[in-house]
């Protein structure tokens, strides 16, 4: 329930919250746990996955605050966070407050009398506001948390600076969160269900294409409902606009995480777009050694993972990369490629460029559509695809399920009459030589089967 948008049912308007079952519910089992015992969560992910609105959701009607670090001096800060502290806690500071930590001083004072929720989002600006904050809050909580009630919940939107503070040794916060979360897009089953609460007759080439759009990132679907872009047509056209922000939001996010230095890291990621997986594809083409690069996009800003073949060994060199988000890999495609249309205003033509070569592009979309609904239904312990180290044989999806000892194997086509059974069958025989006493079924999936 992190994405709330406006329904139009029958006339009326009414706001509805999505999904997020089993988010609300670890949240609130940590909720009672620091009824006892002081707890410290973080939570993270990426940029406009919809962190801010559940936990919003989460604190409502509880008894809770939620404080925004905006980038001011620490003065103006503590006199922002020091009102909502009074209005929602009930929470009268005394004495002069020097600080934040300071004022942090308070809050965990209070806590040990009062149990409730505290939310800090935006929490890593708060390096901008006063780098020694972090330390002076080590200082505070470890003082005062074997005694206190409160439900601390901090986030932010800068994937690799959260992970910095929280994962890092050498860091003053390493090792005092209770608690981690992180929030991931929405399953398929979700995205049919918000696309068809705003179209009940769309189609399967709609939902192929909000996929390819919002990879269930909360606020992209968002975006485009509240357009009225409901169909394929209509999201392409709200995507080539000139006021539309999925022209500017891949640029904004990855600066945002990797800094002004970001040109060999955007070419990079513009290779992959364009299916050069292989790290000897990609040095080719930067003409340089880009495997410090790789490493930094994958560990440090998770823009991208490497994949191998389902069962082999994980150092096998037998490897691909691949960028981890629809949205993104749909932006360095299509929009970071043509960014000189983008400045001549030629919007109809980069709609052109789009439409031609979509049903190419969303092939492997819908691949990954597929395997994602099939991780959702549950009934597999390991999920990718499988190649041969000469790339002769490949099968894009292997379910294994070693708890029942069978495996699914499946071929995807965008139209289910250019699926041979028979083919997938020959490379099913090669793969199966890995899963002795295994049960093997082979089936393929179209877009009939969204």
């Amino acid at each position: 329930m992190a994405i709330k948008l406006m329904v139009v049912t029958a006339g009326c308007k009414m706001e509805r919250f999505y999904d997020r079952i089993n988010e609300l519910e670890t949240l609130a089992q940590i909720e009672r746990q620091a009824k006892k015992t002081a707890c410290f969560t973080v939570l993270t992910g990426r940029r406009r996955i919809g962190k801010t609105q559940l936990l919003k959701h989460f604190i409502n009607g509880k008894k809770g605050a939620y404080l925004f670090t905006t980038r001011s001096a620490e003065k103006n800060l503590c006199e922002q966070w020091q009102k909502i502290l009074e209005e929602s806690l009930g929470l009268k500071i005394f004495g002069k407050v020097e600080g934040l930590s300071d004022l942090f001083e308070q809050i965990m004072t209070y806590s040990q009398k009062n149990h409730f929720t505290l939310v800090i989002d935006e929490f890593q600006d708060i390096e901008y506001v006063n780098k020694a904050f972090f330390s002076q809050m080590q200082n505070v909580w470890d003082s005062h948390k074997s005694s206190s009630k409160i439900n601390l919940i901090v986030c932010g939107s800068i994937y690799s600076l959260m992970t910095k503070i929280f994962m890092d040794k050498k860091e003053p916060l390493f090792g005092r969160s209770t608690h981690n979360m992180r929030l991931k897009p929405f399953p398929p089953s979700v995205v049919k269900t918000i696309l068809r609460d705003f179209n009940p007759k769309y189609k399967a080439e709609d939902l192929l294409c909000l996929y390819m759009l919002s990879g269930g990132v909360a606020k992209y679907i968002f975006l485009l409902m509240n357009a009225g872009a409901t169909t394929k047509a209509k999201m392409i056209d709200s995507v080539c606009n000139m006021a539309s922000p999925f022209l500017v939001d891949g640029r904004d996010i990855l600066i945002s995480e990797i800094g002004k230095d970001y040109g060999i890291y955007f070419s990079i990621l513009q290779a992959i777009s364009r299916g050069l997986t292989s790290q000897s594809e990609i040095d080719s083409v930067i003409q340089k050694n880009t495997g410090a690069y790789l490493q930094n996009l994958q560990k440090v800003f998770g823009v991208i993972e490497q994949i191998r073949p389902l069962l082999s060994k994980s150092e096998s060199r037998n490897a691909r990369w691949q960028i981890v988000d629809e949205y993104m890999l749909f932006y360095f495609r299509f929009i970071y490629s043509h960014q000189d249309l983008i400045e001549l205003g030629n919007y109809d033509a980069l709609k052109d460029f789009i439409l031609r070569d979509y049903e190419t592009f969303t092939g492997k979309t819908l691949e990954r559509y597929f395997a994602a609904k099939l991780m959702e239904e549950g009934n597999v312990t390991k999920i990718g695809g499988w190649w041969d180290k000469k790339s002769m044989n490949e099968i894009d999806i292997v379910a294994v399920n070693d708890l029942e000892k069978s495996c699914g194997i499946y071929e995807i086509k965008r139209q289910a009459k250019n699926i041979s059974l028979s083919k997938v069958q020959s490379k099913a025989d090669v793969f199966m030589q890995k899963l002795n006493g295994y049960t093997c079924a082979v089936s393929g999936l179209s877009m009939g089967d969204m």
